[in-house]
């Protein structure tokens, strides 16, 4: 049996490395880059305390014989973060990345982080994922169900937890788009990889050092309708720019897809509300306009530590005008025909 690198113990000894990570990158992450080489590896978190953590969907576990003190931890932090073109530093202590080789890295530094600098790497496996990699429960139901729902040009929104896969589920059905489609692809951080022909992606940036030149996710939205995009597809609604977004949907742009962050299917109205509210719109105004943007809502959460579970809902609004959902019952076996 081979030795696990520095001490990892053997449940995390590395297979084989994960494609697309550079050297140069590899010698910023330092003594974690053999930790990110283990395929089981989904995230890597180095703690203020100087403690490695890493997590393979079953839980973080804490690696033995790494350890990294404060000033090199910083070193590290600021090294990830240029590496991916940003800057960190006290006046902007929190930033992330997304650097080669699906690496998404986020960084905390003091006064924001009380004990020393915070790094928190996950690591994306499949370059452009396919839907069955995802594990899905009910394969045969559901996934006829988003391939349709992809084809027939639906609005799709995208619900589940940190971690839950909304990305990689999103990548994946955005293959299925027909090959003369533009898809034009806007993220916070770029992160979204789509199996298709045409496709364009903008990424917002961060403020330079005077302040200035910052790109937000609202203005992407808006310079990308004037693109001519075939489909919108928006990695995460966090903010206002879901007031522009739903504008998009009722000015014939069909087929836009975005994903928000909810624990359930019945959560998803009040996330909804809550980034209206962000974009300064009336809830009632608001609900009339999402309930006629979104075809369908996307549920997606993990069950165990290796499948996940879908739920379908469409938005409705109440008698007194409020955003609801009514969740679509999911057979356990496709329809006979």
């Amino acid at each position: 049996m081979s030795q696990a690198p520095l001490n990892i113990p053997l449940w995390l000894a590395r297979d084989k490395p994960p494609g697309g990570i550079t050297a140069g990158i590899r010698n910023q992450l330092g003594p974690l880059a053999e930790i990110v080489d283990d395929p089981r590896v989904t995230d890597v978190f180095l703690t203020g305390s100087g403690v490695v953590f890493v997590d393979t969907g079953e839980g973080s576990y804490p690696v033995s014989g790494v350890g990294i003190a404060n000033a090199p931890a910083t070193d590290l932090a600021r090294g990830l973060i240029e590496a991916g073109g940003r800057h960190v530093d006290e006046a902007n202590p929190l930033v992330d990345v997304h650097l080669g080789g699906g690496l998404r890295v986020h960084v905390a530094l003091s006064p924001i982080s009380t004990r020393g600098p915070e790094i928190s790497i996950r690591i994306q496996r499949h370059q452009k994922p396919q839907l069955d990699q995802l594990s899905l429960e009910f394969p045969d139901v559901v996934i006829p169900r988003l391939i349709h729902a992809v084809e027939t040009k639906q609005t799709l929104l995208i619900s589940g937890a940190t971690g839950s896969g909304k990305t990689t589920l999103l990548g994946a059905l955005m293959a299925y788009a027909a090959s003369t489609e533009r898809l034009v692809v806007l993220e916070d951080l770029a992160e979204l990889m789509i199996d298709h022909p045409h496709v364009v992606s903008l990424e917002c940036r961060q403020a330079n050092m005077e302040g200035k030149g910052e790109v937000t996710l609202t203005r992407l939205v808006r310079e990308a309708l004037r693109m001519k995009p075939s489909r919108l597809i928006v990695g995460e609604c966090r903010g206002g720019e879901i007031g522009d977004l739903v504008q998009a949907f009722h000015t014939g742009h069909r087929g836009v897809a975005t994903t928000v962050h909810a624990h359930s299917v019945e959560e998803v109205p009040l996330r909804l509300d809550s980034l209206a509210a962000l974009a300064g719109i009336d809830s009632k105004h608001f609900a009339r306009h999402a309930v006629g943007a979104f075809d369908l809502i996307v549920h997606l959460e993990r069950v165990g530590s290796q499948s996940r579970r879908i739920s379908f809902g469409h938005l409705r609004r109440t008698t007194e005008g409020e955003l609801d959902v009514v969740v679509e019952e999911i057979p356990a076996k496709p329809a006979s025909t």
